[in-house]
């Protein structure tokens, strides 16, 4: 008599669960590849609502811990230079092992990070939780547009990815608002545990309906000595960038850190041309939609960020308003991004990113020479914030096509460290928009003898106009990369090439 066949025993417990999902309930639907879109959508719009809701904190902050300003900007500067030195690394890392693992492990990091915060009980201990709380989200945004570009097929991709900055946009317009309501009803602490339960939702959507990774056949080592040269490398730039309008441009802590980071890069690039499989493959940059897209995306968020940073002051210093009213006259930017990413998305799907890009950036830069123009003790308020509207529109036109012709030209065993450095770039324009509006408009206020505690309004206006002529040139620059792109999608890979298991 035959002995029965053996068949091997189904996973059990967690892997069993893990192993049977994404759900068929989704993944049989028509429209399942939208439904990959929401759910990355809801880890976007986490993290956008948490930056922006932390600014609103800051000062509650300073009250509670009995600590200065300085010291209360760590809890910013530790997040963003967390997120900047991983983001790469880890895009890297869900290239070999898989994205969605990696994407949804981060909303679990972030929401044990979002708690640690709210139950912090020193600002050491808040700063600490913040760093792990950039973790996770770094998991979420080197991820998140290599989901979109793996999943959606290269003619709805752009509106895709529409959708996605729009869900950011979303973030970042309201995290003002429901910050200030949540630290009025119920204190500071209130702000990161409304992040739990929106991240136990994405946690369950991730494990439910992202697709399953087609991984490489081999497995090759990860470049654990390339991590280690380019995560203090990014950290000592980005400190720089943060630190140079307090410091000054000719302090010598500044340029210390500049120079270390000149001989970490100056190493990483010899390692990573050696390695056999390096955490960012050089031969990427040889790919001219990649590099000027990449360089076009810091220079967007870099003016982006500076009329974020210079309109606050001139309603301040000029308008004598309250940071309530403020933060109100500010949503035209991510509000106008808002309507139109999902439009600009659907348009370079069918005309290409070219167009779209250089017509946004000009966009922008006209909002920013408008501002420079129209700012002063007399200025129409509904004026302003209709080129404040202008700024965002510009920047929601050239956004999604940009993000999708840089994902289309990656290959497809590397959208993860592609969806990185595209992530990498955007936080280096933070900063150096931040850093650049800052320094134009203290050397300006230095010209007058005056310093931010102590300038005339009259010079306030001349010395934030300057520092939007700044932000004119870096516009202008990105206009002129931007028509220098390919005219067509950018895609390197054809529809019979998925990189996803959809089943």
């Amino acid at each position: 008599m035959k002995a029965a066949a053996r068949h091997p025993e189904p996973a059990r417990g967690l892997v069993g669960l893990w192993a049977a999902l994404p759900s068929r309930r989704f993944t049989t639907r028509p429209n399942y590849v939208w439904y990959v879109v929401g759910t990355v959508c809801v880890g976007a719009f986490m993290a956008a609502l948490d930056a922006s809701i932390v600014n609103v904190a800051l000062p509650a902050l300073q009250a509670y811990f009995g600590v200065n300003a300085a010291a209360t900007s760590w809890v910013l500067i530790a997040y963003l230079l967390t997120l900047a030195s991983l983001v790469t690394a880890v895009g890297r890392l869900a290239d070999m092992v898989g994205r969605r693992p990696l994407y949804t492990l981060g909303f679990l990091v972030f929401i044990v990070g979002s708690a640690l915060c709210g139950a912090a009980v020193s600002l050491p201990m808040l700063v600490g939780a913040r760093v792990l709380q950039a973790a996770g989200a770094a998991m979420l945004q080197a991820n998140s547009v290599a989901i979109i570009t793996a999943t959606m097929p290269p003619n709805l991709r752009g509106r895709a990815i529409g959708f996605q900055g729009s869900a950011q946009a979303v973030g970042l317009s309201i995290g003002p608002a429901v910050g200030g309501a949540l630290i009025g009803l119920f204190g500071w602490r209130a702000i990161f545990y409304v992040n739990v339960p929106v991240g136990l939702l994405g946690t369950v959507m991730g494990a439910l309906i992202l697709p399953r990774d087609r991984l490489p056949a081999s497995r090759q080592p990860f470049d654990w000595g390339g991590v280690l040269l380019f995560a203090p490398l990014l950290v000592a730039v980005m400190l720089a960038l943060t630190m140079a309008p307090t410091w000054g441009f000719g302090a010598p802590a500044l340029w210390a850190l500049l120079a270390g980071a000149g001989v970490l890069l100056a190493f990483f690039v010899r390692r990573e041309r050696r390695f056999r499989a390096p955490m960012i493959d050089l031969g990427l940059f040889r790919i001219r939609t990649m590099t000027i897209g990449n360089v076009t995306g810091l220079l967007s968020y870099s003016a982006m960020f500076g009329t974020l940073v210079l309109m606050p002051y001139f309603f301040k210093q000029v308008f004598r308003m309250p940071e309530s009213e403020i933060g109100l006259l500010l949503t035209p930017v991510p509000l106008a991004m808002t309507i139109v990413a999902p439009v600009a998305g659907g348009l370079a799907d069918r005309y290409g990113p070219r167009l779209l890009t250089v017509g946004g950036m000009a966009v922008t830069s006209l909002g920013c020479l408008l501002l420079a123009l129209t700012v002063g003790p007399h200025a129409f308020i509904p004026f302003l914030v209709a080129e404040l509207a202008i700024v965002g529109a510009g920047l929601g036109l050239f956004t999604p096509p940009n993000n999708s012709s840089v994902m289309g030209s990656a290959p497809p065993t590397h959208l993860g460290v592609a969806g990185g450095i595209l992530n990498m770039a955007r936080s280096l324009g933070m900063s150096w928009g931040t850093a650049l509006a800052l320094s134009l408009m203290g050397g300006v206020l230095a010209l007058f003898g005056a310093t931010t505690r102590h300038a005339t309004p009259g010079e306030w206006v001349t010395a934030i106009r300057w520092a939007f002529v700044g932000l004119v040139v870096l516009g202008g620059l990105a206009t002129g990369l931007s028509t220098m792109r390919s005219a067509g999608s950018g895609s390197s890979r054809t529809p019979s090439e998925p990189s996803v298991d959809l089943a």
